[in-house]
Parts: structure tokens; sequence; C-alpha cells
């Protein structure tokens, strides 16, 4: 009663205050209220963290086969059940099919640039001239003192990996491209590394007259041969190993980054070049399992998580039925031991080649929304870019 009788003193209150008012004034209120214009709208949601998964090669031929070898059914992957979806142009400056380093440095700075050329500007020459270097994702990252880590299975210098911490006029210059991950433009530099390639990185870190050992005691950073030789305890880990389980690198990168207090940005690559078909298509089914797995250690309502690929391949389902394995003939053509570019299988056919066509991009979580329609790959910049709410230095790419 006490609440009651209080309520009802205000509502009078307001209602003889409203009437002492005179008359012109209370006439002019709603006339001001009409030009107030309509409630600001809700800033979006943002992001904290970055999840972009690469599948090498993974074009919309190389999904559908996979699902269809894996679950004998189209539509089985679990990407292929994220809302958001679009198709990206990869294509670099002067041709019109793409290879890894002008794929994967469109995606990550926005800027396409020639095959062959790691994250670098249109002007590069491979191999004879620089361009000027074109601003990664993960350094903006690094930038903002997020936590940022790359895993592969391949080679960490290869151009996928290395489009990411590297600039280069060459993707095949892996003792100038190593070394950079440890010579950061900005932050302290990449945070968590695990990739393959360990022989051939240290020959050619040896012909520049360095090495393994010699790069890590320079920065205080062990480069360790194997992922379980990484102490648990190390918060910023470098593994360059023979072979990398992308499967538990990941995992264990994502333990790290998730310490983070400002968030993280991390890059997977899965290779799904089919010019081994089985292995090809297999390599897609587990990074698929692999995606799902991490889905579900994240929140969605401040990651976002982005599937693609950095150009297409040349292989194609044109038979079988339910019930059939796709793949039948592989382990005929197997046994034969041909190296023939062309695969002939009876209801694939593989021709060992990129590809022009658009690529798949498949996208849950915060800002996936602007994934839709045909773009070309550098709006994956940006579509990244904005999930975190940051804008692009003018100079920078």
């Amino acid at each position: 009663m006490k609440t009651l009788s209080r309520l009802t003193a205000l509502a009078l209150s307001a209602t003889l205050a409203v009437s002492a008012v005179p008359v012109a004034a209370q006439d002019t209120a709603p006339h001001a209220a009409s030009h107030a214009g309509p409630a600001p709208a809700e800033a979006p949601a943002r992001a904290r963290n970055v999840i972009l998964f690469l599948a090498d090669a993974g074009g919309v031929p190389t999904l559908s086969a996979a699902s269809l070898m894996a679950y004998g059914e189209p539509l089985r992957l679990h990407v292929q059940s994220w809302p958001h979806l679009g198709l990206s142009e990869t294509s670099p400056v002067d041709e019109f099919v793409s290879d890894s380093a002008n794929g994967m440095s469109a995606i990550v700075t926005g800027v396409k640039t020639r095959n062959g050329v790691i994250s670098q500007g249109p002007e590069a020459v491979r191999g004879r001239t620089d361009g000027a270097p074109t601003k990664s994702l993960l350094e903006y990252a690094e930038q903002h003192g997020l936590l940022t880590g790359v895993v592969t299975n391949m080679a960490i210098t290869d151009a996928t990996p290395a489009a990411n911490y590297a600039h280069s006029n060459d993707r095949a210059k892996w003792g100038e491209i190593f070394p950079q991950a440890f010579a950061p433009r900005f932050g302290d530099g990449v945070d968590v590394l695990f990739g393959a390639g360990r022989e051939r990185i240290g020959e050619q870190l040896a012909a520049r007259g360095s090495g393994f050992d010699a790069l890590a005691a320079a920065h205080d950073r062990p480069i360790y041969a194997a992922l379980d030789a990484a102490p648990a305890a190390n918060p910023r880990p470098v593994v360059v190993a023979e072979d990398m389980d992308v499967h538990a690198a990941t995992l264990r990168a994502l333990d790290i980054l998730q310490r983070s207090q400002t968030g993280y940005f991390l890059v997977v690559e899965w290779d799904a070049h089919t010019d081994e078909p089985r292995r090809g298509l297999q390599n897609v089914v587990d990074f698929d399992r692999l995606i799902a797995e991490v889905q579900t250690r994240v929140d969605l309502e401040d990651t976002l998580l982005l599937f693609t690929a950095d150009h297409s391949f040349a292989l194609q389902v044109d038979g079988g039925r339910r019930g059939e394995p796709l793949l039948e003939g592989y382990d005929a053509w197997k046994a034969t031991g041909s190296e023939d570019e062309i695969v002939r299988l009876q209801n694939v056919i593989v021709n060992d080649t990129h590809t022009a066509e658009e690529v798949p991009v498949l996208a849950i979580g915060v800002g996936a929304d602007r994934v839709r329609g045909y773009f070309p790959n550098t709006h994956l910049f940006g579509v990244m870019m904005d999930a975190w709410g940051w804008t692009a230095d003018a100079a920078a790419n």
C-alpha cells in the first residue's frame, strides 16, 4: 500500500506540473520532438576473435566430392550447414588462374598481386623486384594487441601460411621468408607458429649462413622439431616439424590463444589438392571435422569463423550412384603408379592443375552476414576487418 500510494502521488504531481505549463510551451513540445529523428541504430556486434580456415585448392567441386566420398550423400560436411555463403573470385592482377601466393595474399591483405608474390603489391616482379609490403590481417591483429597464430600441414614457409607474416617477391625464397616471423613489423610477431617443412627450410637457412639454432638464439625463442617437444608452459611456441598433425596443432594453438584478454586471430590451413584424389578428399573431410570441433570450443557471440580456399582445382564428379563408392577404380589406378596429369576413375576425373572458377566462402558468427553473393577475394579482408570494427591504414593497402 505504501508503494501504491507513492506511485499515485508521483503521477498526480506530474499531471499538475504539465497542466501548469503555458499552452504555447505545451504546443511546441511535440513539434520539437518531430525534428529529433529516429533513435540511433544499435551499434553492430564486434568480434574479439577471428578464425580463418583455408582449404588449399578446396573449390566447390572438391567440397562436393568430399561429402560424397565420406558420407555417400551431398551436403553432409559441417561447413555446408553454415548459414552464410558467397563465391570468391581468385584471379591475380594479370592472369585468370591464381596460385596460393596471390590467392592468400589477396585474402589477408585486401590487395591482389601476381602469382608467386607474398603480400607485396602488384608492382612486384617475381624473383626480381620487390613491391610495397601490404599489411596483413595478422599484422593488424598484432598492432591491436591480439594474440595470433598460424597452423598448417604444409611447410610453414609455403605461400599460404607465409602470406600472413612475411613479404617476399618470390614464394620460393624460404630462407628469406622464415626469419621474418622473428622480425615483425608490428607487435611482437606471430605468437603460435606450427607447420612442416623442417628439412627444406633448414637447407635454405643454411645457404644464407643461418639455421634454426642461430635464429632461436638470436631471438631467445626456441624452434622445436615436434609438437610434443614444445613445453605446455611456453606461451609463444614455434614448431617446425617434418610433418604436422593439424588437428592436434590447432587445438593446442586454440588453448593458448584463448587465454588472451584482448582476443585472437588464428589461421589454419589444410591442403586439399586432389591430384591424389583419396588423400585430398580425406583431408577435406578431416578438416571439416576439426572445424566442427573448434566451433564447439568458441562463442559465436564474439567470434567469426570463416572457411574458404585460395584457388580452385580441376576435379569433376561425372558419375556415381548412391550406395556405391565414389572413388571406384582408385586402387587399380594407384597400382599402376601412373604419374599422368589426368586421373581417370570411374566416377571422377582430375586434371592436375589450378582453375579459375570462384571458390566457396562459408561463415558463421559475428560479422558472417557480410558473406553473400559473388565478390573478389579481397572482400574477405574487409569482412574480417569489419568484424573487429577496424579501419585499414590508408597507405598500408
